[in-house]
């Protein structure tokens, strides 16, 4: 089991249950899933972008990437149903929580002049999420063999029914959130 995962049985749980009171311990957040996708327009003419893009999103998380298409055309963007536009990893139990510690303790710091994440993300049902604008943050990516610098989402989705719960979550995990 990953050292976040019984970090958070051991700490975040009875901390959360304190805090907010709760009747059961079923009530108590907990991370579902992390959702880190990269959105590429120009994936549409050049194959080899997307192969770029599906290349750094396996390293940053270990897993193999999705392919997202276009679900509409839209002749404005000379976008055609079907098309690749992007890709996208779904981290669930330990690759997420390893994720997540990786996210926290190496790439963040690394940003330049970093003060914390914006805490304006969250969506009012205990979800967050926040954009990086590089992937060069994560010490997997060799920045020799980078053709083109892209940035991130990266969505955390809880159990939580509140921000506040989900937020003393991710605090209590490690989120570097800004003052």
């Amino acid at each position: 089991m990953a050292r976040l995962q019984e970090y958070y049985n051991k700490d975040v749980a009875p901390a959360l249950l304190k805090k907010f009171g709760y009747k059961s311990v079923m009530q108590i957040p907990k991370l579902e899933k992390i959702v880190v996708n990269v959105g590429c327009g120009e994936a549409r003419d050049n194959q080899k972008v997307l192969d770029a893009i599906l290349g750094d999103l396996a390293k940053i998380t270990g897993q193999k990437a999705v392919v997202c298409r276009a679900k509409k055309s839209v002749a404005n963007f000379k976008l055609r149903e079907g098309m690749a536009i992007g890709a996208k990893v779904t981290l669930r139990g330990e690759r997420m929580y390893e994720f997540l510690d990786r996210l926290f303790n190496v790439a963040l710091p690394r940003v330049r002049d970093f003060r914390g994440i914006n805490g304006n993300g969250f969506d009012g049902r205990g979800n967050f999420a926040f954009g990086l604008r590089e992937q060069l943050i994560f010490p997997e990516i060799e920045y020799d063999k980078v053709d083109k610098v892209r940035g991130m989402d990266i969505a955390f989705v809880t159990t939580a029914k509140t921000d506040e719960e989900a937020r003393e979550l991710l605090t209590l995990m490690g989120a570097p959130f800004a003052k």
